[in-house]
């Protein structure tokens, strides 16, 4: 992927500063959209106090908080703006284990957001009971829909003779996965646009993938799964991915599906796509009420839940 030199030195700005925080200590668990809706609207915390307060809950801040190489740093990586006579950062860091991730500030409201929240961690804790479970040798893996690339850091850093692609179709999700990857010092991790697996070739034996699964009526592509109920890019993954897995190759797809009068579409449409003794498959819940706050949202009338699920797909032979 190539970049502008201007970007190249913004990138670099924004590296260095996830380094500084991280010698630092920072620490911040990223929450759900809501959960941080209502710790921000409580009294005092109208504005940031702390780096916790101006990094993870997006909080207005004077420039006296941070220092001045910090100030400068955040200028440089162009991730600074303007709220009155304050400031604010456009970006969140937030950590996982030992990671430590740079992703969209709060509230995501542009189109080309890069999302980390609860999901991530679940997503993540998905990766790892594959990994310790499955005999399979890794030596090619891709993260499809990488946003900020912590699918793809996490098999990189268990698995570190393995190549790992991370793909998606929005510029700024692949530069966010390229600055968390040199982060944490993983080189086995490159960055490609992408579509799916539309624009990579070969066989993997490890396709992961934590796509959106939100029916979003204003079609933000870090949010919106397409389809009736948010389900068809989830579908779409599972059709592409089959077809890209090479002998004893996986499938780990963490997503969500909209259940209506206990029915769950999404189920009913894997369980054609891979019919035939050409598959194992699994599917589970992981979590049975997640983001309840949407069913309020029009065209979830129907909705009863949001069920969070992993399916896992292998090739046999």
């Amino acid at each position: 992927m190539q970049l502008a030199p201007q970007q190249i030195q913004a990138d670099q700005a924004l590296l260095q500063l996830g380094k500084r925080l991280r010698a630092d200590g920072y620490r911040f668990t990223c929450v759900t959209p809501a959960t941080h809706a209502r710790v921000n609207a409580r009294p005092g915390a109208e504005r940031a106090r702390t780096l916790r307060d101006v990094f993870g809950w997006s909080r207005p801040f004077p420039p006296s908080l941070v220092s001045a190489d910090e100030l400068d740093q955040l200028r440089q990586a162009q991730v600074l703006a303007t709220r009155g006579e304050w400031l604010v950062s456009t970006v969140r860091w937030s950590t996982l284990e030992d990671l430590l991730l740079v992703h969209s500030a709060y509230p995501t409201e542009a189109n080309d957001a890069v999302f980390f929240g609860p999901d991530s961690y679940r997503f993540a804790q998905v990766i790892h009971e594959h990994l310790q479970r499955t005999p399979k040798r890794i030596e090619h893996a891709v993260d499809i829909g990488c946003g900020s690339g912590v699918g793809a850091l996490v098999v990189a850093q268990a698995v570190p003779h393995a190549q790992v692609t991370a793909v998606d179709i929005n510029p700024l999700a692949l530069r966010y996965t390229a600055i968390n990857a040199a982060l944490a010092g993983l080189s086995n991790v490159s960055v490609e646009p992408s579509d799916l697996l539309g624009g990579i070739t070969g066989l993997f034996d490890l396709i992961i993938a934590n796509p959106p699964y939100m029916l979003d009526v204003k079609e933000r592509t870090y949010r919106h799964g397409g389809g009736p109920l948010g389900a068809e890019l989830s579908v779409r993954i599972v059709e592409q991915a089959c077809e890209r897995l090479g002998p004893g190759g996986s499938l780990l797809l963490y997503t969500g599906v909209a259940i209506v009068d206990g029915r769950d579409a999404l189920l009913e449409a894997i369980r054609l796509r891979l019919a035939g003794p050409e598959w194992s498959w699994v599917y589970r819940e992981v979590d049975p009420d997640v983001f309840g706050e949407q069913l309020d949202e029009r065209g979830y009338e129907q909705v009863e839940r949001i069920a969070a699920v992993a399916l896992t797909v292998t090739r046999n032979g």
